[in-house]
């Protein structure tokens, strides 16, 4: 997301933002990018007008997250890109919690799209690496909002990246420029650990959804659960968008708040032995997390009530082991919470 932001954006520049995204987007957007002369308005994504509200004169781009981390919220993408076209801006995806498997945001109207495949793309935990996507689409031309993109750039002798590459013109200077001035280059490695995971993910996704399907509804009838996040049940707000835009399954992390609050979302990580306390998602094992106590642990009280991170929440990312026995883990954790 740095790349897209440092290709589109020019010092004075602004963008909008879901201010439910995982806790190290929101603290870039909002304490890093401002000490390069961008800024970021956060809104509520649950209704799309707020996006309309956000924009000014100087917004280059909405981005937010199709499936949000930790909260579960899922987004009106369609809705959404209306909007951003409307206006002349672009529409930003970050799909990493749904993969390319469950949710195909360019179909609804997205123009880029952004994922951290050390999660479900990698689906192992052991490889970091990440991957931006031009839909290839985009009309540079309709107006001058991008003079990166349309104008001659002098490092490359005047060179139009718009005109002279077209419908990859963003890949390449994402490449030419973002990638040799600031690094973050793949390396071989971890490209082919990526590319095996990759041949397996239909299949793993598959058995996460079904697993934390059946999860998420044990937990919901649990007397120390006070409430489940999770798309794939009736009673989530967000079950009808869940059957719109993750018609494969709803995915494999969510939350829940546990009775008790902070105390008691950390005696839980505690006690359980199945499932592994780690602040990463995605993985083929069960992972369990108190974001507030955690990854989200750098924000205000109210920064992480807002990204669904608040004292009680407890996020899992279910695994593909057999679940009965991620059921049994957290049955007998729980049990130990007081």
């Amino acid at each position: 997301q740095f790349l897209a932001a440092v290709t589109l954006l020019e010092a004075g520049d602004e963008f909008i933002a879901s201010r439910n995204l995982y806790g190290g987007s929101v603290t870039q957007f909002g304490v890093s990018f401002p000490k390069l002369g961008w800024k970021c308005h956060f809104v509520d994504p649950t209704d799309p007008i707020n996006f309309e509200d956000a924009i000014t004169d100087r917004v280059k781009f909405i981005f937010c997250e199709g499936v949000s981390n930790p909260g579960g919220i899922i987004l009106d993408i369609e809705r959404i890109a209306e909007i951003a076209k409307k206006h002349g801006i672009l529409l930003i995806v970050d799909n990493t919690l749904a993969s390319p498997y469950l949710m195909r945001p360019f179909e609804w109207g997205a123009d880029m799209v952004v994922h951290s495949t050390t999660k479900f793309i990698g689906g192992h935990g052991n490889t970091m690496g990440g991957i931006l996507v031009e839909s290839g689409n985009i009309d540079w031309f309709r107006n001058d909002k991008f003079p990166g993109m349309t104008k001659p750039d002098d490092a490359y002798h005047g060179l139009v990246f718009a005109e002279t590459f077209g419908d990859f013109g963003f890949t390449m200077k994402a490449r030419m420029v973002a990638l040799r001035d600031y690094g973050a280059t793949l390396y071989p490695t971890a490209a082919w650990n990526l590319l095996q995971g990759v041949e397996t993910l239909p299949l793993r996704m598959q058995r996460h959804c079904e697993n934390a399907q059946a999860v998420a509804e044990w937990l919901e009838k649990h007397p120390k659960v006070t409430w489940v996040s999770y798309p794939g049940l009736k009673s989530s707000p967000f079950y009808e968008l869940g059957q719109k835009y993750l018609p494969k399954g709803k995915g494999a992390v969510f939350t829940f708040g546990i009775k008790g609050g902070f105390d008691a979302g950390t005696k839980l990580i505690d006690c359980v032995e199945l499932h592994s306390h780690l602040a990463n998602i995605g993985d083929t094992k069960s992972l369990i997390l108190h974001p507030a106590s955690t990854t989200h642990r750098q924000l205000s009280d109210e920064q992480r009530a807002g990204a669904g991170a608040g004292a009680d929440v407890v996020r899992l990312s279910v695994g593909i082991e057999d679940v009965d026995d991620i059921i049994a883990d957290l049955d007998q954790a729980l049990a130990q919470v007081d």
